[in-house]
């Protein structure tokens, strides 16, 4: 168990019964801000800019992976579950060797646990798993319009790395860009 301000959640790797949760879970934001790419023949640049009214984004549901996280596999999903019982986040996360990197699929924290330690106690436990992988980074993929993940990212030392402008072209996030961030795997 981790205590974090009043509330306790227990981290554990991903069991079968927890597959309906981790899929219902709210993974939904509203942001005040977003970063707005400007791309030139020589790189990119961000630039922090607010939106009035705020943006609420709400992601399409994933597509079901059959594909079941197994001890010898270089995927694990790992989840915290408060004191009530009920799923409080998840990380989903997998490890390539060719490159020693550990990508962070996906990351959620159910809203009422928003601000509370959640998310980075679970990205803690991605970054135990890349140790004992063999990593040399850690590395995600973040829409520009999610502010508060960028923002938070940013504090657990994830530095942007690369851009992505047709990622999300032709899908629900059509007009968005792909932010990738990484950090060196401790």
């Amino acid at each position: 168990m981790t205590n974090s301000g009043e509330s306790a959640y227990a981290f554990r790797v991903a069991r079968p019964e927890d597959t309906k949760a981790i899929r219902a879970l709210d993974g939904s934001f509203t942001t005040s801000t977003i970063f707005e790419v400007f791309v030139s023949q020589h790189g990119f640049a961000l630039r922090e800019i607010p939106v009035d009214p705020p943006l609420t984004k709400v992601f399409p549901d994933d597509e079901p992976d059959d594909d079941e996280d197994d001890e010898d596999s270089g995927s694990r999903t790992f989840v915290a579950v408060g004191v009530d019982g009920n799923l409080a986040g998840f990380v989903a996360v997998s490890y390539s060797p060719w490159n020693r990197r550990l990508v962070v699929e996906d990351i959620e924290v159910a809203p009422q646990h928003r601000g509370r330690g959640v998310g980075r106690a679970l990205m803690g436990r991605a970054v135990e798993f890349a140790r004992e992988c063999g990593a040399g980074h850690v590395w995600l993929e973040v829409t520009n319009v999610n502010a508060p993940a960028i923002h938070a990212y940013r504090r657990m030392g994830f530095a942007f790395c690369g851009l992505d402008t047709s990622l999300y072209a032709g899908t629900a996030s059509d007009g968005e860009q792909a932010l990738y961030m990484s950090m060196p795997c401790p």
